[in-house]
């Protein structure tokens, strides 16, 4: 004879028993005891298993190993800093340099001082590797002190070119614009008469023409060429 479908299925549940389960459903008499068992042990199986509580309410939060953890996870919200740089910035106002110069006009004294102090180690120096560098601080503080003194002039001219422009508009004409060209002008007449003042205009002409001359002997064909 065949067996039941229901009969298969409880014998493959129990199977699945442990001897001491089985005797014990044996005892109690019937599949039916049997089939119970076996469906409550199934849905306990596939019931999620409680997880553990946390103790600390503070601590860190368990995460579950079976879970992915995304690669770029944000653990702590940090705020990000935003450099600011004085020079391009409007908070630190607009650069004027007729009042940087009132401000910071204090420095050319101590440049002054320090330009002093230097020529006064150079006369007493008598180490000449040490002469060499005094020799090249001091000229490098010539240099910029001369730079300065060029570029203030150069302000002071494009100011007074300014207050001609003014004076201009508030009679009614039409004011004018210089080209660089024509500043350039300016500022070699104005170069001429400095020089010409402190009677140095011939030595800068006679080193002038030594450059050009060798600036034209230098365009002209040499002998290979012809």
């Amino acid at each position: 004879m065949g067996s039941a479908p229901g009969d298969g299925e409880a014998a493959g549940d129990q199977s699945e028993l442990s001897l001491e389960e089985r005797l014990r459903m044996q005892s109690a008499g019937g599949t039916g005891a049997c089939r119970q068992l076996t469906a409550g042990s199934k849905a306990a199986r596939r019931g999620k298993a409680p997880g553990k509580p946390q103790l600390n309410k503070k601590g860190p939060v368990e995460m579950s190993a079976k879970k992915p953890v995304p690669f770029l996870r944000q653990v702590v919200s940090v705020t990000k800093k935003v450099h600011r740089d004085p020079r391009f910035d409007d908070l630190s106002g607009e650069y004027n340099p007729e009042i940087f110069m009132k401000t910071y006009s204090f420095l050319d004294t101590i440049k002054k001082q320090e330009k002093e102090m230097v020529q006064k180690q150079l006369k007493k120096c008598r180490n000449v590797e040490q002469k060499e560098k005094l020799q090249q601080l001091l000229n490098r503080m010539t240099q910029q002190e001369q730079a300065q003194k060029k570029q203030q002039k150069r302000r002071e001219r494009e100011l007074t070119l300014k207050r001609q422009q003014r004076e201009l508009a508030k009679q009614g004409k039409k004011p004018f614009f210089l080209k660089k060209s024509d500043k350039r002008k300016l500022e070699l007449a104005e170069k001429y008469a400095e020089l010409k003042r402190s009677g140095k205009l011939e030595s800068f002409l006679n080193k002038k023409r030594k450059r050009n001359a060798v600036k034209d002997k230098r365009r002209l064909p040499s002998q290979k060429n012809l």
